[in-house]
């Protein structure tokens, strides 16, 4: 996965979660409101705040995303203590030039012919803002801050949460 120079320190830190994580849970809303979630691979964070990623064309989410743009992508390494979730506007996209920029072959069991399958779209996910929460600490002094927040009525304070407006 590429991920190119953000315009802020903010939303560098957020691309470098986002780039480590690679897998995020997409949300769309479909006809009936419900919220429906799927797995989907970031192929490139680009330098304006933009998720690509490649998609089947004829998928329900491009449904879902024609009758509501409004998209949640949720990213989450559990053994690191790394969340992020972005929200953001989506739209399907065909661009020949972008397909050859963002095409990886670790596609192609998802899109047998390769870039020209007749299948194979692009999606973009224009991040609106997003939220981050990182651990600064080793699995072991998590544990340790949290059993002693718990004994001491303490609050549990241990690394970064930041909200971020991709302006």
């Amino acid at each position: 996965m590429e991920t190119k120079q953000q315009q802020s320190a903010d939303m560098e830190k957020v691309s470098k979660l986002i780039t480590d994580i690679r897998i995020g849970m997409l949300t769309t809303q479909n006809e009936e409101g419900n919220l429906v979630s799927r797995p989907m691979a970031v192929m490139q964070v680009d330098e304006a705040g933009n998720l690509w990623f490649l998609t089947k064309e004829r998928s329900p989410k491009l449904d879902h995303i024609d009758q509501n743009y409004k998209v949640n992508v949720a990213f989450a390494d559990v053994a690191d203590a790394s969340y992020v979730s972005v929200s953001g506007s989506a739209q399907e996209l065909h661009d020949r030039a972008k397909l050859e920029e963002i095409w990886s072959p670790m596609a192609k069991p998802w899109f047998p012919e390769g870039k020209d399958d007749p299948e194979l779209s692009i999606l973009k996910v224009h991040i609106e803002t997003a939220e981050y929460w990182d651990s600064t600490s080793s699995r072991m002094v998590r544990l340790f801050e949290m059993a002693r927040a718990a004994l001491t009525g303490d609050t549990y304070k241990e690394g970064e949460n930041k909200l971020v407006e991709n302006r």
